[in-house]
């Protein structure tokens, strides 16, 4: 009897290795090396086969001579998801939706899966998690009834490639790509191999038959999708679904989008009979927003295509301790770190012996440089305890030298404040000019953080 070969791959990066080591070389992780039996068969196929998109042999052809089909795309109710897709589901798609436990990810699948049911389109809905009785709870709950929608509960993909073939739906939804398992490949499911091999199958599947596929990926502790990154460069769209499980508010972001923008930005809020849309995130977001406190201060950030006003909120306090501490929830830490600094240096505020909290309400991530001002307004106004005004909007990038720098899409961001009944908005110098502001709104423009601080604080 032959031996079994056996290697050593890593789960983060799939780097492999004909021996254990502690420290991945391609990666830096530690204790990710996970010992597969080598597979020595060599039917498995390629994430095409050689068959291009139409099922037929391919061979390379002038890029001129192709011929192209403008299909719509189809759409579903929730327009916050259709936005997030680039307008819709492109058919023969693959899209690969990750989120952490319970935070909703197949209620709203099964929502979108009656949606599309609804229209007339059949719907394939694999569960590798629940049994087809589960499934059925979960939708008696949610009000989902159709016949166009088919459950299906497998975790062996030739299984579900029969089943796909037989069936022949217009939409897959796969929950989830963790518990798939390909029986030519030894390994357990969720490892890499496993995961890389589904994904490349399911794509082969989708492409050439025009099948658009939802695929759920499990993230880990840090956040990311489990799994090799391959698996976000494999797939067309990459959605993760964010929120705390004790809030009823839920985001669905892009990061990877190939038929539309990346970081667009959709809100939904969980409820009894499953996730809502919400039209008018900003207006959630300042809904509970105290009026005359000190450390407050309103932004309007920019999601995608999409300008989202936002409270950010700061608490300076005297420390005890020899380093102060410096917490920040939605804003990068080394930001705060930053603009601390700066209004040490240029503006003398001695923030050495404070200790600094800061906060994005209603649990949005703000990751652009148009906040930098609001958030050097919101530490100083602490530290003074002096509050702005209710009415004013503040936006602006933070240079070394305490300078206001120019921000993108201005128009947008002072329009969606003025819908909100903001009187005054505080932006860079720079960026006055060039167009017509909405009527009722007062524009000031700053050059510094200093001149920022007189108009917002009095000095």
């Amino acid at each position: 009897m032959a031996k079994r070969k056996t290697k050593f791959m890593c789960q983060e990066c799939g780097y492999e290795s004909p021996k254990w080591m502690g420290k991945c070389p391609g990666c830096g992780q530690w204790n990710k090396m996970v010992e597969e039996v080598e597979s020595t068969g060599s039917t498995r196929r390629g994430a095409f086969a050689n068959t291009g998109n139409t099922g037929v042999a391919a061979k390379a052809t002038p890029i001129t001579s192709i011929e192209t089909i403008s299909e719509p795309r189809i759409t579903t109710d929730l327009n916050e998801l259709n936005r997030v897709l680039g307008g819709g589901v492109v058919r023969g798609s693959l899209v690969l939706i990750g989120g952490d436990p319970g935070i909703g990810k197949s209620t709203l699948l099964l929502q979108v899966s009656y949606q599309l049911a609804k229209k007339a389109h059949s719907v394939l809905y694999i569960s590798g998690e629940e049994s087809m009785r589960q499934t059925k709870l979960r939708a008696d709950r949610l009000g989902v009834t159709s016949d166009n929608l088919l459950v299906y509960s497998e975790t062996n993909l030739q299984e579900i490639s029969l089943t796909i073939e037989n069936t022949n739906p217009d939409f897959v939804i796969v929950d989830s790509i963790q518990t798939i398992f390909h029986p030519e490949v030894t390994s357990a499911p969720g490892s890499v191999s496993q995961v890389r091999e589904c994904t490349a199958e399911l794509m082969r599947i989708g492409k050439t038959k025009g099948i658009a596929i939802f695929i759920v990926g499990h993230v880990t502790k840090e956040g990311s999708i489990a799994g090799p990154r391959l698996l976000e460069h494999m797939v067309d769209t990459v959605l993760y679904f964010e929120g705390e499980r004790h809030h009823t508010y839920r985001i669905l972001r892009a990061v990877k989008n190939r038929f539309g923008s990346t970081n667009e930005m959709g809100i939904f809020e969980m409820k009894e009979m499953g996730l809502e849309e919400v039209a008018n995130p900003s207006e959630i977001f300042l809904e509970e927003r105290s009026q005359g406190a000190s450390g407050s201060t309103v932004v309007a950030s920019m999601e995608g295509t999409r300008p989202v006003l936002v409270e950010i909120q700061a608490l300076i306090s005297p420390t005890s301790f020899g380093n102060p501490r410096r917490m920040a929830t939605g804003i990068d830490h080394n930001r705060v770190s930053l603009l601390m600094a700066v209004l040490e240096k240029r503006v003398g505020l001695l923030l050495a012996n404070q200790d600094a909290y800061l906060k994005v309400a209603g649990g949005v991530k703000l990751d652009e440089p148009a906040i930098d001002l609001a958030v050097a307004v919101s530490i100083a106004s602490s530290f003074r305890d002096k509050p702005t005004r209710a009415t004013d909007c503040i936006i602006g990038e933070v240079g070394l030298t305490g300078e206001v720098r120019r921000v993108s899409r201005i128009e947008q961001r002072v329009q969606e404040a003025a819908k909100l009944g903001f009187e005054r908005i505080i932006l860079p110098e720079n960026n006055l000019g060039g167009w017509t502001p909405p009527r009722g709104v007062e524009l000031i423009g700053v050059s510094s953080v200093s001149h920022a601080l007189k108009v917002t604080l009095g000095g």
